[in-house]
């Protein structure tokens, strides 16, 4: 549950995020790592996101919310350390636990949320299908390079979001064979509803914005809660789930030569 939150208070709060807002409340938030495409890290980047979703939840000035990533990519790089070793139990209830607040918060947010992929998405791709309109550039790819690709159980949100956005065999094909879809593609299975150039990612997001500024606010807000219902239920059902099997499994899985468990 979100506490009540003033733009002014969170807007240079993160250093993984940046916000920016428009005199008729639509909000931007940026990711990114020191201005360029975010590098996702525990304890830095994965928890910043999550918290940033929970002050955007619980900010009532909050009319529109554009999500998007800074450089090149939307997400792609990440580290999370590869020693060799088993991955220490307390090291996973901390990352499960920021997992689920990046989800549920995220899912908090009672506004209409326009998806702006500015290029390839490799994790975490879910945070964009949970937007209830999905930009993509040209050059954006799809793809779920840091769980089965890596030998982990697909957890942290994808298992629940890809099968109710594309279905079940789609979603099982996408999260077990190491599938990178391109823009046009996954605007094929319904993962993306446009696909435009690259420089005209962010300005197609603010358009739609603004037609969707034109209802009154009560509607847009009951409308997003309304629409995001299955994936409330869903993550009720089976996130803690996910991330209990993801979790559990990398502790007993020690990464390999050829196999890292993750990027360094």
């Amino acid at each position: 549950m979100s506490k009540l939150t003033r733009f002014e208070d969170y807007k240079d709060r993160y250093d993984n995020v940046r916000f920016d807002r428009t005199p008729e409340g639509v909000v931007t938030m940026t990711l990114h790592t020191d201005g360029d495409s975010i590098v996702w890290a525990p304890g830095s980047a994965h928890d910043e996101v999550a918290f940033a979703f929970s002050d955007v939840a619980g900010d009532p000035e909050v009319e529109v919310l554009i999500l998007t990533g800074a450089g090149d990519n939307f997400i792609v790089d990440y580290t999370y350390g590869d020693s060799g070793e088993p991955i220490p139990a307390v090291f996973m209830e901390r990352l499960g636990w920021s997992g689920y607040q990046l989800i549920t918060n995220f899912l908090d947010i009672q506004v209409p949320c326009v998806a702006a992929i500015n290029g390839p998405t490799e994790l975490h791709s879910e945070l964009a299908l949970m937007c209830d309109v999905v930009i993509a550039s040209e050059d954006a790819t799809l793809m779920d390079r840091a769980h089965f690709a890596q030998g982990v159980v697909p957890g942290d949100g994808v298992h629940v979001v890809w099968p109710l956005v594309v279905g079940q065999n789609r979603a099982r094909y996408f999260l077990t064979t190491d599938l990178k879809l391109t823009a046009q593609e996954a605007r094929e299975w319904g993962a993306v509803n446009e696909v435009v150039p690259k420089d005209a990612v962010l300005a197609r997001a603010h358009e739609l914005a603004a037609k969707l500024l034109v209802k009154p606010t009560t509607t847009r807000r009951f409308t997003r809660h309304l629409l995001t219902q299955p994936f409330r239920k869903a993550a009720v059902n089976e996130l803690n789930h996910g991330l209990f099997l993801e979790g559990y499994g990398m502790q007993i899985y020690t990464p390999t030569g050829d196999q890292p468990l993750y990027k360094d």
